[in-house]
C-alpha cells in the first residue's frame, strides 16, 4: 500500500459473510475478509443475486459442453445463461470504473468458479472441466488482471503470489499517478527487478531491454507494453531455485563488509531454505538486517525485500 490508501479488490460477495447464496447462506472466508481485509477495499459481486434471481433461489450448475456451457437450474431445468451473459457483460464494464488490482472468486460456482466447475454432460455426469459464467467473461475482458479462487488461495505458495502481484499491480499505477515520464518507468523499474527475476529470469532481461531503449518507440505504447510484461512475469510462480539466485545476487553487495563466518552462516541459511528446511522469510530476514546495518542503497529500494506487509506473514509457508 502507498500511504495508507487501501487496494481495491474484486471479491464474491459470499466470501465476505454476506447471505447472497442460493439457500440463503454465506461462504465467509476469515481470512480474506478480517486479515487481508485490513489492506483492501473490497467491492463485493455476487452475479446470481445481481442479476436478480433472488435469496434463496433455486441451485443451479452447468451444462453442456466445456466451451459452450450453459447455466441450468437444478430442479426445473430453466436456461438463465442469456440473462448472466447479458448481465455479466454489463457489470465488467462498470468494474472497469473501479480500477481493480484483482478478483477472488468463489471456487466451484457454475457463475463465479474460476476453473474446474462441475459441467454435466448429455449423461449427466460431472468432468471438472468448467469455466462460471461470470468468471469467464470477467477474466476475458481482463486478462491480465491477478485472479483467485478462495480454494486454490489456501495453497500458501499460490497465496503468496497472488497477494504479491497484487500488491506489485497497485505499485505501478500508483507510480503512473506521477505521469509516463521515462524517469519514473526508471525509478519504477529499478525497484522491481529482484522482484521480477524471482519470477522470470525472461522477462527481466525484456523488461531490461525495454526501459533502456524506451526512446525507440511512443510513450503510451512503452508503458502498455511494460505493465503486460509486468503481469505476465508476475504470473509466473517463482521457484525455490529462483529465489536462492536472487538471494545470492544479494549477498553479493556485501561481499566486502560480511566476515568470513557471517558469509558461512548466510550461504548455510540459504541452503537450508533451498532444501526446504526453512522458510523464505528466513534468509530474506538476515539480508534485511544486513541491508540496515551497511545501509546498502540499491538493495534498500528493492520491492523483492518487502513485497507486502509482513504482518501476513505470506513468506513464513514458502
Amino acid at each position: 500500500m502507498i500511504n495508507n490508501k487501501k487496494i481495491k479488490l474484486g471479491i464474491s460477495a459470499c466470501l465476505l459473510g454476506e447471505n447472497v447464496r442460493y439457500d440463503g447462506g454465506h461462504k465467509l472466508d476469515r481470512f480474506l475478509k478480517e486479515t487481508l481485509g485490513q489492506y483492501m477495499k473490497y467491492v463485493p459481486v455476487c452475479p446470481e443475486a445481481e442479476c436478480g434471481l433472488g435469496i434463496p433461489r433455486e441451485s443451479m450448475r452447468l451444462e453442456g459442453e466445456p466451451d459452450f456451457p450453459r447455466l441450468v437450474t437444478t430442479r426445473t431445468k430453466i436456461d438463465l445463461t442469456s440473462r448472466m451473459v447479458n448481465w455479466a457483460q454489463k457489470r465488467v464494464r462498470e468494474l472497469e470504473k473501479e480500477d481493480l488490482c484483482g478478483f477472488i472468486f468463489k471456487s466451484d460456482s457454475p457463475s463465479s468458479g474460476m476453473e474446474r466447475v462441475k459441467i454435466y454432460n448429455e449423461n449427466k455426469m460431472p468432468v471438472k472441466k468448467g469455466v462460471g459464467v461470470f468468471a469467464g467473461i470477467f477474466m476475458k475482458h481482463f486478462p491480465l488482471l491477478p485472479v483467485e479462487d478462495e480454494g486454490r488461495l489456501h495453497d500458501p505458495a499460490l497465496r503468496e503470489n497472488f497477494i504479491e502481484r497484487i500488491f506489485a499491480l497497485n505499485r505501478w499505477r500508483e507510480s503512473l499517478v506521477k505521469g509516463e515520464s521515462t524517469a519514473a518507468l526508471v525509478d519504477f523499474h529499478t525497484g522491481q527487478k529482484l522482484l521480477l527475476l524471482a519470477h522470470s529470469p525472461r522477462h527481466y532481461r525484456l523488461m531490461g531491454k525495454l526501459v533502456a531503449h524506451q526512446k525507440s518507440m511512443p510513450r503510451k505504447e512503452l508503458f502498455r507494453q511494460y505493465q503486460t510484461l509486468l503481469l505476465e512475469a508476475l504470473s509466473l510462480k517463482a521457484t525455490p531455485q529462483k529465489h536462492v539466485n536472487v538471494l545470492q545476487h544479494m549477498m553479493g553487495y556485501f561481499k566486502e563488509q560480511l566476515a568470513a563466518d557471517e558469509k558461512k552462516e548466510l550461504l548455510e541459511i540459504i541452503g537450508k531454505y533451498h532444501m526446504g528446511y526453512v522458510p523464505l522469510v528466513v534468509p530474506v530476514s538476515l539480508i534485511s538486517h544486513y541491508v540496515r546495518k551497511y545501509d546498502e542503497p540499491y538493495l534498500k529500494g528493492q520491492a523483492y525485500l518487502n513485497p507486502h506487509p509482513i504482518e501476513l506473514k505470506l513468506r513464513n509457508h514458502v
